[in-house]
């Protein structure tokens, strides 16, 4: 055990931290509830202007988030984990307890009437090193096509990965991947694995395990390989993947902090490199990531470690402690083994839509889970070069792609066609005919069809799910009492919200980071009523437009802020 960790201050383990500064002790607002409303009208907190409970997230101390409607992502709990007035008592780093009228002693309070209470979001796959880039391939797609378009001729594989990522120094790995976690805490992200692919020499890892931990939120640290040295032979010093040996030594020993390591074991490196990373991650008791998607050539590789004959020992198969990425155009025998293996997957719906990486699997998950045993993924951002890192667009876009293609299927049902859409436009088939019966001429979803998703379940891809996508629903994703306390409090009151009449669409159809006011992470707050603390993000921003510049222009690509790739 570690005593900073117990004390709520698990960053510590890494040395100097983000600046600190005293929290004045927050105050709450009496009064309940008047009648059946879901929420009072809030009146003007008396505590207005003052910094949330003093030493929060230090052992032993305590604090509750009164009045707020409750959504713990935790069905087993009473009333299943959801109430419209409930509290949430905190002491240290965890959860004490949850639920109505909660006795709290002299515990501070945060006033939390007019605003929904959950857990924090989890992206199971984020390169944080590319943050410098971002928007740089808005209109890109995966690989250069040869088509001479906008998309298809400045790309990612070529440009960010074979351009950009080698020229990567120390210094731009830190303060990329120190801007791009505290923008999504300010998100409401509370936990991200992020996927660095640029270990160029140890400085390069170490540089970016130490912003992991500077951000002061929870993390995976994805040790994947030095972007180029593998394809045109950039970067010799990097020792991927024979440096993950020190690096759990040096900076994950403890299992007790903020911060873990995960092994990358790209498959598309050939089968030498297979081998040798998932042998060592596996001798390290790591959980072991890849990227798995439809170009590369990864169809075969898969199906062979789907049969445990991957690597070039043809003796590496897949197990529970893989997490696979993307997971697109992959074969029926390799999904039937990631299920029965219980290997988890991460989808990234927006940038799969964008950049060509395949359709989102989401209904062959669903088509191979069963009420009792279901199959379903987390949700990842992948690269802002291309999208937003904002979660809120992650479960939007994740519900509106599956709820498309379902409906879609069962319009096109009465055709007595497959349920194939006509593949010119995934619209209605050529041979379209009125549904049969009375108006409004309205189908029955035939059996075998999903059905559409709500927003309960996206939700759940974004926070439990994600927990134990990344083997942390013992400490994280849902406001159990035991686990840790990784809040969101988000507002309900706000113009783009009010009137609030289900807290979960709510949540999911129409809100964005606007309306995350307060983010807890391990009982510690990080932000607080709109602001995120202890961040000079005017001095941040310069050192990342330095790091940009310095990027590009190493890199010998022109900065133009109009140019159409």
């Amino acid at each position: 055990m570690c005593k900073l960790c117990d004390e709520g201050k698990p960053q510590d383990h890494t040395g100097p931290q983000l600046g600190r500064r005293d929290f004045l002790k927050t105050t709450a607002a009496g009064g309940a509830a008047a009648g059946l409303s879901l929420f009072a009208t809030r009146p003007a907190a008396a505590h207005d202007g003052e910094g949330p409970p003093e030493d929060h997230g230090r052992r032993d101390r305590r604090y509750i988030i009164r009045g707020g409607a409750v959504m713990t992502m935790d069905p087993s709990m009473p009333n299943k984990g959801e109430w419209p007035k409930a509290d949430v008592l905190i002491e240290g780093k965890k959860i004490v307890a949850v639920g109505p009228n909660l006795h709290a002693g002299g515990a501070a309070e945060i006033d939390a009437r007019g605003k929904i209470v959950m857990p924090g979001f989890i992206d199971t796959h984020h390169h944080q090193f590319e943050t410098a880039l971002r928007s740089f391939l808005a209109d890109g797609v995966l690989i250069n096509d040869g088509s001479g378009s906008a998309s298809g001729s400045t790309t990612y594989f070529e440009y960010i990965l074979l351009t950009f990522a080698p020229v990567y120094r120390a210094q731009d790995v830190y303060i990329n991947e120190l801007f791009a976690g505290l923008s999504q805490l300010d998100d409401g992200v509370t936990t991200v694995h992020d996927v660095s692919q640029i270990h160029h020499s140890p400085q390069h890892s170490d540089a970016a395990i130490k912003a992991l931990f500077d951000t002061g939120r929870r993390a995976a640290f994805g040790f994947f390989e030095s972007a180029g040295a593998a394809v045109i032979g950039s970067n010799p010093g990097n020792q991927y993947p024979a440096d993950a040996v020190r690096i759990k030594n040096q900076w994950f020993s403890s299992s007790d902090q903020l911060v873990h390591m995960i092994m990358g074991g790209e498959v598309y490196l050939g089968d030498t490199s297979t081998q040798q990373s998932w042998t060592i991650g596996r001798q390290l008791g790591l959980q072991i990531a890849a990227h798995i998607l439809s170009p590369f050539g990864i169809r075969p590789i898969m199906d062979a470690l789907a049969q445990g004959q991957g690597g070039d020992q043809h003796n590496i198969g897949i197990g529970a402690d893989n997490l696979f990425i993307h997971m697109t155009g992959m074969s029926d025998m390799a999904w039937q083994r990631v299920r029965d293996a219980g290997a988890q997957v991460s989808i990234a719906f927006p940038i799969e839509m964008n950049m060509r990486h395949g359709m989102p699997p989401i209904l062959r998950m669903q088509s191979l889970g069963t009420p009792q045993n279901p199959f379903e993924p987390s949700l990842s951002v992948d690269v802002e070069c291309t999208l937003t890192a904002d979660f809120f667009t992650q479960m939007r876009s994740c519900m509106n792609l599956q709820r498309m293609i379902v409906n879609q299927m069962i319009l096109d049902s009465p055709n007595g066609n497959q349920n194939l859409p006509d593949p010119l436009d995934w619209g209605l088939p050529q041979s379209a005919v009125t549904v049969p019966g009375p108006f409004p001429y309205w189908p029955t979803p035939p059996a075998g069809i999903p059905a559409p998703l709500t927003t309960r379940d996206v939700l759940r891809y974004a926070t439990i799910n994600g927990a134990k996508a990344l083997r942390l629903d013992g400490k994280t994703g849902s406001l159990t009492p035991g686990k840790e306390a990784d809040i969101l409090i988000l507002d309900a009151e706000a113009i783009n919200v009010a009137p609030l009449n289900q807290v979960p669409g709510a949540v999911v159809s129409l809100m964005d980071r606007t309306n995350v006011e307060t983010v807890i992470v391990a009982g510690k707050v990080r932000k607080w009523k709109g602001k995120l603390l202890d961040v000079d993000l005017r001095n941040l921003r310069r050192q990342l437009e330095n790091s940009r510049d310095y990027v590009f222009s190493a890199a010998g690509v022109p900065q133009n802020l109009f140019s159409s790739q």
